[in-house]
């Protein structure tokens, strides 16, 4: 038994957002600590067959954490010394936010999930921009943008270009986060005229390398919208999935009536048809990064042939504790080594490209 393991239990016993304040608070005191290095020795796992080229740079590895985990960008130098090939911070928006009021996380431990409401509650893209410029990671920082509470929809791409401008010196990728459940009207911005707007704000003011995040509620038409205007913008990637606010009948656990988005394994099927559905479209054209219920190396790997570059973790690494990555990479490297593949980057799409030759 690990010590994650070991601990685990005391944790689950306090309230979840107290329990991730505690670990974060850990992990912030870490940061810039021989420590740090230590913890880099255990848990990364070095191997040129996990780098991954997209986006303009080169990943370590292919498994990253998800936006959300560290919402301030105040901790990401030390998640990539547990192995992890990328951070995404965030959400940011222009506005500091307190979110919406507490509780509003809960686990599921019975399903392993989470189900979140926070509600971008972050410091403001202007502290964690100061912050971000004063740090250093030694991988891909991705930095995710959401949109203010305040802001109306007309505002919304003013909204999303000052934060990018307070961030933009810091980030190598960055997401447009249209797609949380727990900011209200977000989602209606996926719709492509507005969508269009924001997207035309941002590279207008030179956001480079661009993504977007999809719900996985969108009907796969107003995907394809999503995905004209991907094409249209030249965007570099999408990001499937975010949360869900579906409720699976297989659910358990008493804190599924709880509303808000459900992450964890009761959608990482759905999730990764998402990435299927993306990749068979978008054909290599652009980086698509699957996220949804990755606990393990076969469930990276799932997503990895179906056509995700990349993929992304959160309530894993709330179940699965500081060694997530290294397991994920050292069995994804058993995996492609019993599949002939030479690297990670070889198995991305091996199953779209199967079923195109047995069609």
């Amino acid at each position: 038994m690990t010590v994650y393991e070991r601990v685990r239990p005391l944790l689950f016993r306090l309230p979840a957002e107290t329990a991730h304040g505690a670990i974060h608070g850990v992990l912030r005191r870490i940061g810039g600590t021989p420590i740090e290095s230590v913890l880099g020795a255990r848990y990364a796992v070095t191997d040129p067959r996990l780098r991954v080229e997209t986006l303009g740079t080169v990943f370590p590895n292919p498994v990253g954490v998800a936006a959300g985990f560290d919402k301030n960008g105040e901790i990401p130098g030390v998640l990539a010394s547990l192995g992890f090939g990328f951070v995404e911070v965030g959400g940011v928006t222009a506005d500091r936010q307190a979110g919406n009021p507490r509780p509003r996380l809960f686990r599921l431990p019975e399903d392993r999930a989470l189900i979140n409401r926070m509600g971008f509650n972050n410091d403001g893209a202007d502290a964690v921009g100061a912050r971000l410029a004063r740090t250093t990671v030694e991988v891909p920082l991705g930095i995710n943008i959401g949109k203010s509470k305040s802001a109306s929809p007309a505002d919304a791409p003013a909204d999303y270009r000052y934060s990018y401008e307070r961030v933009a010196e810091s980030g190598g990728f960055f997401v447009v986060n249209v797609s949380s459940p727990n900011t209200p009207g977000l989602r209606a911005l996926q719709k492509s005229e507005a969508l269009r707007r924001i997207v035309a704000g941002l590279r207008e003011a030179g956001a480079d390398p661009l993504l977007v995040k999809l719900s996985p509620d969108l009907t796969e038409p107003a995907v394809e919208d999503v995905l004209d205007i991907v094409e249209e913008f030249d965007l570099d990637g999408v990001i499937a999935t975010n949360t869900t606010t579906a409720r699976p009948e297989s659910l358990r656990s008493p804190d599924r009536v709880e509303t808000g988005g459900l992450s964890g394994k009761p959608i990482e099927a759905r999730a990764t048809r998402r990435v299927r559905f993306v990749a068979e479209r978008v054909r290599s054209e652009v980086t698509v990064i699957g996220v949804g219920g990755v606990f393990t190396a076969a469930d990276a790997y799932r997503k990895l042939r179906a056509g995700a570059d990349l993929v992304q973790l959160y309530t894993g690494l709330v179940y699965r504790g500081p060694a997530v990555a290294r397991d994920i990479n050292e069995g994804l490297l058993a995996l492609l080594e019993r599949d002939g593949f030479d690297s990670a980057a070889e198995a991305v799409g091996a199953d779209l490209d199967r079923a195109a030759s047995e069609g």
